[in-house]
């Protein structure tokens, strides 16, 4: 059985996580997701991926323990994006939805922090429960801190605690909080709205913000004015950057072609 389901229409691609019970990584799995996100990245056709889980109760609870236990090492070959072919993915510079739709914890909760949105479904829990197995949640340590209050995310990363999607949405760790028999239609409208927008500004302000993350902002905009990024060196270059000028002029809507 593929653990990994995707579907696509048109520029959108929806990637399901697909592994009973629980929809938990191996390195197998992760290997997949990492060459299915890849294929996402490198084709110009495609500008928006969705991720989610199978089912309704979890979205991701990280690690699968049991394949560690027949040999599957932490530190073994997760493939070309990291932990769930999204960590460490270089060059994504196309927009990534998490839908949540059950629980996200450990590993699951990082994997939606790999996104640039995540709507989840209003029974959606979360932790990070690796403090209590002796172990550290890596990439939500680096992560988390920058995403909510600091204080907050110390808590979590601390006691481990379980907190559900409203207190999530509280601290600005999903963007929204859907009925679960709505989270897909509303993820999907979004999707699509994104998708029709201009892919090469997109790419610009995902670059941008990676970028920018650890940079002075004065070195940030030298970088960005003097074209020292790849997509900001293109979109000025590019047909669809004229085409919005011309657009706004002829009170028409733009034709994005990606070039």
């Amino acid at each position: 059985m593929d653990p990994i389901k995707t579907a696509r229409k048109g520029a959108i691609l929806e990637v399901t996580l697909d592994r009973p019970k629980a929809n938990a990584i191996d390195l197998k799995t992760s290997r997949i997701m990492g060459e299915v996100f890849a294929e996402f990245r490198d084709n110009p056709a495609l500008r928006v991926a969705i991720l989610t889980g199978a089912g309704e109760k979890f979205f991701c609870p990280g690690w699968d323990l049991k394949a560690a236990a027949e040999g599957d090492a932490v530190d073994g070959d997760y493939g070309v994006g990291g932990f769930g072919g999204l960590q460490e993915l270089r060059g994504l510079n196309k927009p990534v939805i998490a839908a949540v739709n059950g629980i996200a914890c450990g590993g699951g909760l990082e994997l939606a922090l790999s996104a640039d949105m995540i709507l989840a479904a209003d029974h959606a829990t979360f932790a990070l429960p690796e403090i209590r197995s002796g172990t550290v949640a890596d990439a939500a340590s680096v992560k988390l801190p920058k995403r909510i209050p600091y204080h907050i995310a110390m808590e979590l990363l601390l006691t481990g605690r379980w907190f559900d999607a409203q207190e999530a949405h509280r601290w600005g760790l999903v963007n929204e909080v859907v009925p679960a028999t709505e989270l897909m239609q509303r993820v999907w409208a979004l999707a699509e709205l994104i998708a029709s927008g201009p892919p090469l500004v997109y790419a610009a302000i995902k670059e941008i913000v990676r970028d920018a993350e650890d940079a002075k902002f004065q070195d940030a905009m030298n970088r960005i004015t003097g074209r020292q990024l790849e997509t900001v060196d293109r979109l000025y270059a590019s047909e669809d950057q004229l085409e919005g000028a011309q657009a706004f002029a002829e009170k028409r809507d733009p034709v994005w072609k990606g070039r």
